[in-house]
């Protein structure tokens, strides 16, 4: 029977939230450090890559963590209370600006954006894994993820066409033409635009809580055992399918994360005064950045019709060359109005295909769960769902470290209005365009092995049903 509507909504409102904070780190965070925070490039790079990489080995350990819950609420769902509010207080904290000398403010980087990314497991990795246990149906997952990444993007829109219009007015003014004042009034603007957006992701989270259920128990889970965490991760280590799709999941998350993270740059020292759409319409990186969220929601709600005509692993396929085609395209576009026009129009289409990745790498992830306790017994589903967070935190760390390092190879000048070198423009624009159509290469190549066809998917759900049913009568 397939899931009322209000709670695919309802689910859908748990992705807008975390992709609201997800975007604004991964597209602001990497200038907000070099540029307001005083980093630099190089200590950015390594705090972004040692931060996020430390924090992806908790990944798993949370999903063994919820795995083992037990609550009246079920063993994922109660998270999404827990957490709500620490997840707020922990971004206005990252993007919090204290006055402190260069090292202790190093420090406070540190300190501050490890605790994001662990709140942000916390929060993220039972909610992901909800979707293994919302339904039993391969297809109707399909539809749950659907509309999860379409009010995530729908959520991602929201916040950065927020974001710098609330940064601006919540900048204090400031007299003279003292840079440091400067700096220091949009810092406080930048704290204050983020405590909104985090106010917003609490409230969505609760709703998520309130307006979804837990239905689906796995075989080993009716009959009450236990099985050991040892036994989970031998399960997992042996899992074919699931290491090709980690796999694909960090290559997609470094081309989104690369493209969307040098954008800021992009616009302010490449486009720069070339952004002209023709009259007095000019094109803004929020705008920019706006309209691909946009066409993200399009791309997704695409991905469910299209994956059943040709298939998830299909229409994955082509999503994937579609991007990485187009973004090759993006690096020939000229400095000019037309120019411009054709910014917009690929980031629609490059943005549309990409779209149509994310609801079909969580469905495929339910789908090798149920691979998983079709072949061992058990599905861990909490524990393969935090592999996709921790590719997220892999694809991010190496996607934000490799735009400062590269940045800084090309001779990046942070200094405020600085007008940079034709190498370093050159930079910017590989970054815009074969940097990240090389991860939808690798990703498209990756995914030709992936076995858990939806014909084979039919087959594992059918001896599950028998098995689960059998169970539940013992």
């Amino acid at each position: 029977m397939a899931a009322p509507l209000s709670e695919k909504i309802g689910y859908g409102l748990g992705d807008m939230s975390s992709s609201m904070f997800w975007k604004i780190f991964s597209y602001y965070l990497p200038f907000f450090y070099s540029n307001i925070f005083g980093l630099s490039l190089e200590h950015a790079a390594m705090m972004l890559l040692i931060t996020k990489l430390a924090d992806a080995v908790i990944d798993p350990v949370m999903g063994i963590v919820c795995d083992r819950t037990t609550s009246r609420w079920g063993r994922y769902r109660p998270y999404l209370l827990w957490i709500a509010m620490p997840f707020a207080a922990a971004g206005v904290l990252t993007f919090t600006t204290p006055d402190l000398g260069y090292t202790g403010k190093l420090i406070w980087a540190y300190a501050t954006y490890m605790l994001m990314m662990i709140v942000y497991t916390a929060i993220n990795v039972p909610y992901g894994a909800m979707l293994g246990v919302v339904t039993a149906d391969s297809q109707e997952r399909t539809v749950f993820s659907s509309y999860r990444m379409f009010f995530a993007y729908g959520g991602s829109f929201l916040a950065l066409a927020l974001f710098e219009p609330l940064c601006t007015l919540f900048t204090p003014p400031f007299v003279g033409t003292d840079g440091a004042a400067k700096i220091a009034a949009e810092a406080r603007g930048w704290q204050t635009a983020t405590a909104v957006i985090g106010v917003l992701c609490a409230v969505l989270f609760f709703l998520c809580f309130r307006m979804t259920r837990e239905r689906v128990k796995a075989s080993s889970e009716t009959k009450s055992t236990h099985h050991s965490v040892a036994g989970d991760i031998r399960s997992l280590m042996t899992n074919g399918p699931w290491w090709i799709l980690l796999g694909v999941a960090i290559c997609v998350l470094l081309f989104n994360s690369i493209r969307g993270g040098v954008a800021a740059y992009y616009f302010k020292d490449y486009l720069g005064e070339d952004n002209s759409l023709g009259g007095n319409l000019l094109l803004s990186c929020g705008a920019f950045l706006a309209i691909g969220e946009v066409a993200n929601m399009l791309g997704v709600t695409l991905a469910s019709p299209v994956a059943r005509r040709i298939g998830k692993k299909q229409t994955y396929m082509l999503a994937l060359i579609g991007s990485g085609v187009l973004s090759v395209v993006f690096f020939h576009m000229p400095l000019s109005v037309a120019g411009c026009w054709a910014i917009v129009v690929l980031q629609v289409l490059i943005s549309a295909f990409a779209g149509m990745t994310f609801p079909l790498l969580w469905s495929m992830f339910a789908d090798v769960a149920d691979y998983s306790e079709l072949k061992h017994g058990h599905s861990s589903t909490g524990l393969i769902f935090s592999s996709s967070s921790m590719a997220q935190k892999f694809g991010g760390a190496f996607g934000s470290a490799l735009i400062l390092w590269l940045l800084a190879a090309y001779g990046y000048n942070t200094e405020a209005d600085a007008v940079q070198s034709g190498q370093t423009l050159f930079g910017l624009r590989l970054l815009m365009s074969y940097l990240p159509a090389a991860g939808c290469a690798l990703a498209s190549l990756l995914l030709v092995f992936y076995p858990l066809t939806d014909r084979r998917m039919k087959h594992i759900a059918g001896k599950l049903s028998i098995r689960r049913k059998t169970e539940d009568h013992e």
